[in-house]
């Protein structure tokens, strides 16, 4: 294997961009299935996973505020402006953003770990004793993955400006393989505690994968800290509204933790398991190719190119559509077939199933507002615009707040809507549903999010393009219904004919009805000539295939 090759491999256009981003996505989120179905094996939906994911809590928010907020929003821009004036001057601003950054991760760090125990009494108060003696060390074990994580997503941006998004997709794989390592190798010996170790080793890999890669642009290590040079205060500038959005967004999961927490035993882990099965399109079409699209924005805002901009973002934004929309009505219609195949094993009982099967429903709804949701904001951060995006984010989250509190407490009897959701989810013998206000809450925060940004959006940029963006909407909603209509009767028709006791039945009947769900699809976008047909599904020439 031509090992100079691979490491140096530069992705042509936006579209083989996402591409690339989203092949090495879905094996990404195929390890992270794999994970997550060794979780279930292993635990279930109980208290060892409520530990789990409540110690990711405080390294998350340590981790989004610090480096989420400047890579995702600033570094790229800033550091445009910058190659295009002096590659010297551009890699001495990335040394110094590097420096000051991971002093300041290793500082915050070492407070944190150091007043664990307080905070895990405000994070999950509804932990006490043992639970809350593990949370504490696993949350100490995990505040060292902010910090390896914090260099490699900065490694990261580099990657992103130079157009080597092979081995910048490949880092989030190698991460699943330490968690999955930790899972089944460390658990064994040491018990929980393995898992938080698995975080770090898949910390360490995303950040070692990287290296040649930044090394091959030309990138070389050289310690300096100047708060006060001109490129790092930009950055500041820009970081700093994006920084309060993200600390509102990590600040809104851990309310949702604390609340999950007073409820019944597993619903932490729920709300996770199912979040986590949502997240995957989300996270294989949204910010793929929002990720890809990004440094091409940055670029014709730079040189003032706005057709060029509105050209690619209604193209890119089609795309996402295109993926998403029949998704999100696909997860809904399949939930308890993905969740039974998914989670159905060793400790995952039953009632774990359905609930987790319901609340993946819910969040299903939104899946295409979430994955345009980071499009858009990539739109606002590439014209340095980062203030307008976090105040929307900001309403959206005070909103999910507010409703999660609301339906949680709607739900934690029996009433009107009680009764409504348990027969539109067939959740009839289950009790205790008060979790699925979460999804129920985030859902419509987030369709209420992607409205606000695409009406915010329209006055930043104004012409007509909003138009065009409504018009491929409709049109691929209306498709995606009519296959939905398809893949319901396949469902029906698939019942009668396969055992559905069995792993391998219900197995078979995702793939008939989903699978026929995706081929119609195409078929119709195809037969019917669609744009966006032609946008994904050409050669390198341009020729349809």
């Amino acid at each position: 294997m031509n090992f100079n090759r691979l490491f140096n491999h530069r992705a042509k256009n936006i579209t083989s961009a996402a591409f690339i981003l989203g092949g090495a996505s879905l094996i990404s989120k195929i390890l992270g299935l794999i994970r997550e179905m060794i979780f279930a094996y292993l635990f279930g939906a109980g208290e060892e996973m409520d530990i789990y994911f409540t110690a990711f809590r405080i390294p998350d928010f340590l981790f989004n505020i610090l480096i989420l907020g400047a890579v995702s929003t600033a570094f790229i821009p800033i550091f445009t402006e910058y190659w295009r004036k002096s590659k010297e001057e551009a890699w001495q601003l990335c040394n110094n953003v590097l420096c000051i950054f991971l002093s300041c991760l290793i500082i915050f760090s070492i407070i944190l770990a150091i007043f664990a125990p307080y905070l895990m009494k405000i994070v999950a108060p509804g932990f006490k004793g043992e639970k809350l003696r593990l949370v504490t060390i696993m949350t100490r074990i995990m505040l060292l993955s902010p910090i390896i994580l914090g260099i490699s997503h900065i490694f990261g941006s580099v990657l992103q400006y130079f157009s080597r998004f092979l081995i910048y997709s490949l880092a989030p794989i190698v991460y699943n393989v330490g968690i999955i390592f930790g899972a089944v190798f460390l658990v064994p010996r040491i018990g929980i505690v393995g898992l938080a170790w698995g975080v770090v080793l898949g910390a360490f890999l995303h950040l070692f994968i990287q290296l040649p890669s930044v090394l091959l642009v030309g990138y070389r290590f050289r310690f300096m800290i100047d708060i006060v040079h001109e490129g790092v205060k930009k950055i500041f500038k820009l970081m700093l509204p994006r920084a309060i959005g993200l600390a509102a967004n990590q600040i809104n999961l851990i309310i949702i933790t604390a609340i999950a927490s007073t409820l019944s035993i597993g619903s932490i882990s729920v709300f996770n398991y199912s979040n986590n099965l949502q997240y995957i399109p989300v996270s294989l079409f949204g910010f793929s190719f929002a990720t890809a699209a990004f440094p091409a924005f940055a670029r014709s805002f730079s040189y003032k190119a706005k057709k060029d901009f509105l050209q690619k973002f209604i193209s890119t934004f089609s795309q996402i559509l295109f993926f998403t929309l029949p998704l999100s009505i696909l997860f809904f219609l399949l939930r308890a077939q993905i969740t039974r195949v998914i989670y159905g094993l060793g400790k995952f009982t039953w009632e774990d199933t359905r609930l987790t099967a319901a609340s993946l429903g819910l969040f299903s709804f939104s899946i295409f507002a979430q994955a345009l949701v980071p499009l858009i904001c990539k739109a606002f951060y590439s014209f340095q615009d980062t203030k307008t995006p976090v105040k929307i984010s900001i309403i959206s989250i005070i909103l999910n707040i507010f409703l999660s509190f609301s339906f949680t407490l709607l739900l934690s009897q029996p009433n009107a809507f009680y009764h409504s959701l348990v027969s539109i989810l067939k959740l009839e013998g289950i009790t205790e549903i008060s979790v699925l206000g979460f999804p129920l809450a985030f859902s419509f925060s987030s369709m209420v999010n992607l409205f606000c940004l695409l009406i915010a959006l329209k006055k930043k940029v104004g012409d007509e393009w909003d138009l065009k963006l409504g018009e491929a909407f409709f049109r691929l909603l209306s498709l995606s219904i009519t296959c939905g209509l398809i893949t319901f009767l396949l469902l029906h028709l698939s019942s009668l004919i396969l055992d559905l006791q069995t792993f391998l039945g219900v197995f078979l009947q995702t793939v008939f009805a989903g699978g026929g769900g995706v081929i119609f699809y195409i078929y119709f976008i195809k037969m019917l000539k669609f744009p966006e047909y032609r946008l994904i599904f050409t050669d390198k020439k341009g020729t349809l295939l």
